[in-house]
């Protein structure tokens, strides 16, 4: 197949290299460009630290006061994030190995009655609050995703000559950013006619309201389920 990962960086670049060693060929298309912050953190202790994305990590990694973070132990919505709070250090690290659901439950489970909050490393655009019980929780921006207002001249021209098979959707964010560099390069009919491969259902709903016909829903929220749904060559 022709896919179009969509996907910011660095992780498009991992997502197309397993989808090309499947025999596919890709182009990558980054919607969002993730922003590092510069964080303050608050005061301490904190019983754990939660993260949901894995450029929470990465802006972890970048801390001046990592040590202090990494000491803690690490709570992680799936497994890539489980990965990236190793790679930033972070000693004990549990992953929910699914979404925000599986993540409430697993704090509720191993931290719902702590008296020390929860901290919380988060974007700048998150859907909802940290559900964790009674466990209090301080919440901390650590990055920001920026969308993308236009397509690259190649993918675009890529969509418009429907030369794309099927397109892969990470975030909600970056679902609407398609549909939007669609319609600012004049080709949204075109661009919807791909297979819409899409990590949760929730990612699905801006392009099936926008009329996408073809719409895949991974059966779980990671990046091997999304590879899994694509099938072979």
């Amino acid at each position: 197949m022709r896919l179009l990962v969509t996907r910011p960086e660095p992780d498009g670049a991992r997502t197309a290299a397993a989808l090309r060693a499947r025999g596919h060929e890709v182009v990558l298309a980054p919607l969002l460009r993730i922003e590092l912050l510069a964080f303050e953190l608050p005061e301490g202790p904190w019983s754990a630290v939660v993260m949901t994305s894995a450029n929470a990590a990465r802006a972890v990694a970048e801390h001046p006061r990592r040590t202090a973070l990494i000491a803690a132990e690490a709570f992680a919505v799936g497994r890539h994030t489980a990965e990236a709070a190793r790679a930033a250090g972070f000693r004990t690290v549990h992953s929910a190995d699914g979404d925000k659901d599986d993540l409430a439950n697993l704090l509720r489970a191993r931290r719902g009655g702590a008296s020390a909050p929860l901290l919380y490393l988060t974007g700048d655009a998150r859907a909802g609050d940290l559900a964790a019980g009674d466990a209090p929780v301080l919440t901390v921006v650590t990055y920001r995703a920026v969308k993308v207002q236009h397509f690259a001249p190649e993918v675009a021209a890529a969509l418009a000559r429907r030369e794309v098979d099927g397109v892969l959707h990470f975030s909600t964010r970056s679902a609407q950013a398609y549909l939007d560099c669609a319609s600012h390069a004049g080709i949204r009919e075109t661009a919807l006619a791909p297979v819409h491969i899409c990590i949760s259902r929730q990612v699905g709903e801006p392009l099936a309201a926008a009329g996408a016909a073809a719409i895949r829903i991974a059966p779980r929220p990671d990046e091997a389920a999304m590879i899994e749904l694509v099938g072979p060559v």
